[in-house]
């Protein structure tokens, strides 16, 4: 009878001991001199602090989750913020002003400029890093937010920063490669045009109608404030633990650029993960066999994304001593 007691008392403990922490997601804003921004935070609960990632979505309307109207509907930011919770790490995802929920902080797009974005995560960073329940900060930018990232790493207070896809060359460079592969051959033509005026700080008033979306005169004052940016550059800057995470069959983002920042950084970390698009899913190399994916927030992530950032978070927590 004792014994079976005992046995029962281990098996009660091991499951208690292995069932996982309960997930809570809550509503944030942050008020700006500009109007206010929203978000969402998703915490484990725990008496113990624990590391928080601010997650930053890349280019275009993209929201919280990672959802673009233009670009589909995939929720990969959303997902990746399950997964560092049921590893014990809390997150904070958010609208950038003038998409979404944070579409009234700045409702006229030719107010938008990469230094505005910047400040904002300066700022989401310095209020989660003043928040007790949190003791490091990590920054985990998407494409065009691990640049974001990478400028506002030492304004937010950092503890460290992990580059998703992110690119390396100058903007204009990236945009045209992009470009290339989508455009016909006289439409390429004119967005090189269009481009090299605004790489030189000049707004082009008249687009042609199939390049619209792309340049229209309202996005141009963003576009020219993207195009001062060096990626490269920005990441050879970082003082903190850095890791580059890049998928071999990204269409938009080549592995080359992720090779290029390991270059600049050397002491960063880099996971190059096979089959993984620019959607962090696994996919067929070809693009027209990727498209799919982009709209389709059913599909898992790549499990090896959520493994190296977890394992990276935890190992640079080792290396502060934290």
């Amino acid at each position: 009878m004792l014994r079976t007691l005992l046995l029962s008392l281990t098996l009660i403990t091991g499951l208690v001991q292995a069932a996982p922490l309960a997930i809570v997601q809550s509503p944030v804003s942050l008020d700006t001199d500009q109007g206010t921004l929203y978000g969402s935070l998703l915490r484990p609960q725990s008496d113990s602090p624990m590391p928080v990632a601010l997650l930053i979505a890349g280019s275009g309307p993209t929201d919280r989750d990672g959802n673009n109207p233009a670009g589909g509907h995939n929720d990969a930011l959303k997902k990746l913020a399950q997964v560092l919770a049921r590893d014990g790490i809390a997150s904070l995802r958010y609208d950038k002003r003038g998409v979404a929920a944070s579409s009234k902080a700045t409702p006229d797009e030719r107010d938008l400029s990469v230094e505005r974005y910047v400040a904002d995560a300066e700022a989401w960073g310095r209020m989660l890093k003043g928040d007790p329940r949190f003791d490091r900060l990590i920054l985990i930018g998407h494409s065009e937010g691990a640049l974001i990232a990478s400028l506002a790493a030492a304004g937010s207070g950092a503890d460290a920063l992990v580059s998703v896809a992110g690119p390396a060359y100058p903007i204009g460079q990236v945009l045209d490669a992009q470009l290339a592969m989508r455009l016909r051959p006289a439409q390429l033509a004119e967005s090189r045009q269009i481009l090299a005026k605004l790489i030189r700080g000049q707004q082009q008033p008249e687009v042609p109608k199939g390049l619209e979306v792309l340049f229209r005169p309202s996005v141009q004052p963003y576009l020219i404030s993207l195009l001062r940016q060096n990626p490269a550059e920005a990441f050879a800057a970082l003082r903190i633990p850095a890791l580059i995470v890049q998928g071999s069959h990204d269409a938009q983002v080549g592995v080359d650029n992720a090779e290029v920042l390991k270059q600049v950084k050397p002491d960063a970390e880099l996971a190059l993960i096979p089959g993984m698009n620019h959607v962090l899913r696994i996919t067929p190399l070809p693009w027209q066999e990727q498209k799919a994916s982009y709209d389709d927030p059913r599909l898992p992530l790549a499990r090896a994304l959520g493994e190296r950032i977890v394992t990276f978070i935890r190992s640079s927590a080792a290396q502060s001593g934290r």
